[in-house]
């Protein structure tokens, strides 16, 4: 089976139930959140399988809802049905706040970076709100999108900041504060005088 087909060699791409030009925001939405599944891809080969079991699976997890939400934008038919679920969301949510609850205290901006995967995990972070962005001006030209890819964007974004802090934080690597951020984070902490 050969993998080129010259169909899209005048410029033009099929989705699900239409063909568009490559350079159609709809593209541009679903090939970013490819671009970030690809990062995620990248952050798994750089994570120890025992110190790291639990991720990991959080992230083949995602990997696959990627490519949900990206199915969901390419889908132009007459009968659309929609293959992200609300309860991915909620399950980021539940993930975010168990791995905020292992971080250190955060006060301050942070500079990307740390182990290889944290990097990597905030490449993988942009990335989707990237994605974010354009699925947020597709929804203003498709009023039949569901909201549920942009949330779910939303939300991994947030996870990816949280797992990168946690990747560093189990190998004792500390974050880079930046040095001129304001104290824009409040700690989870009470104060000795509660």
């Amino acid at each position: 089976m050969k993998i080129y087909t010259k169909t899209g060699d005048k410029g033009q791409t099929s989705l699900i139930g239409g063909r568009v030009f490559k350079d159609d925001v709809r593209v541009e939405a679903y090939g970013t959140i490819d671009e970030a599944n690809s990062f995620v891809g990248k952050a798994v080969t750089e994570l120890d399988a025992e110190k790291f079991a639990d991720i990991l699976a959080d992230l083949e997890a995602i990997q696959h809802e990627l490519f949900d939400a990206g199915g969901d934008l390419a889908n132009v038919s007459s009968r659309r049905e929609w293959k992200l679920d609300t309860k991915a969301v909620e399950q980021l949510e539940k993930r975010i706040d168990e791995l905020m609850e292992e971080a250190p205290e955060l006060e301050r901006f942070i500079l990307p970076g740390g182990s290889p995967a944290a990097a990597t995990l905030h490449i993988a972070r942009t990335v989707t709100r990237r994605a974010e962005r354009q699925t947020v001006a597709l929804a203003k030209l498709d009023a039949e999108l569901p909201g549920t890819p942009q949330q779910y964007l939303n939300r991994l974004s947030d996870y990816l900041f949280a797992c990168a802090r946690v990747v560093n934080a189990r190998q004792n690597i500390s974050d880079v504060e930046y040095i001129r951020s304001a104290k824009v984070f409040h700690t989870n902490k009470k104060s000795k005088d509660e």
